[in-house]
């Protein structure tokens, strides 16, 4: 697991458990969640609010394969998101990733619990399976993640579905067994269940 150093507390933690912030006077500096959630929490007037921090746990997938999930807490004003990443794919961009938005000031184990009825129906649903060809679609739904590609230069996209990374074209070759028919693109924000 990669870890990075906080420029402000200095604590050494898990990448997944950073994030760039860019500030006037500051410049762009990596935080660990608990001091850019500190920041918000002051800008915002949130006196009241205190982190949790929860422990990872273990769920299972449409196959039966075991996935365990560590959690972060982001304060964005009025908005608390509590996320959590699939630790059992270390390379980036791959994995389960969920998230859901709540009040900053609710009990956050209500909305861990909310998280993880949400985790149990998605991972639930198998979309891609392993057919003489590669990957094949299960029925005419596919749900995914858009992500980079990863290439230094390159802007081009890649998704995650199932918690496995698919490239684009390989996206293109899935959809080839189902030439001449209709289709609807939608996007939607990461917290919302689709």
């Amino acid at each position: 697991m990669s870890v990075n150093q906080c420029s402000v507390c200095g604590a050494i933690v898990p990448q997944y458990d950073t994030i760039h912030s860019v500030s006037e006077g500051h410049g762009d500096r990596l935080l660990c969640t608990a001091c850019f959630n500190q920041k918000m929490a002051r800008h915002a007037g949130l006196d009241d609010f205190a982190e949790v921090k929860f422990e990872p746990i273990q769920l299972s997938d449409a196959n039966g394969a075991v996935h365990e999930f560590r959690f972060r807490s982001l304060l964005f004003g009025d908005k608390l998101s509590l996320e959590a990443f699939d630790a059992t794919i270390e390379e980036q961009p791959s994995g389960y990733r969920f998230q859901i938005l709540g009040d900053p000031l609710s009990d956050q184990f209500v909305l861990l619990g909310k998280l993880i009825e949400k985790m149990r129906r998605l991972l639930a649903v198998a979309h891609v399976r392993e057919g003489d060809f590669g990957l094949q679609i299960v029925d005419e739904t596919v749900r995914g993640r858009i992500e980079s590609d990863g290439g230094e230069h390159s802007l081009g996209p890649c998704v995650v579905i199932d918690g496995r990374r698919v490239e684009w074209d390989e996206l293109g070759r899935m959809l080839m067994p189902f030439e001449g028919w209709q289709f609807k693109l939608e996007v939607r924000d990461p917290s919302e269940e689709i």
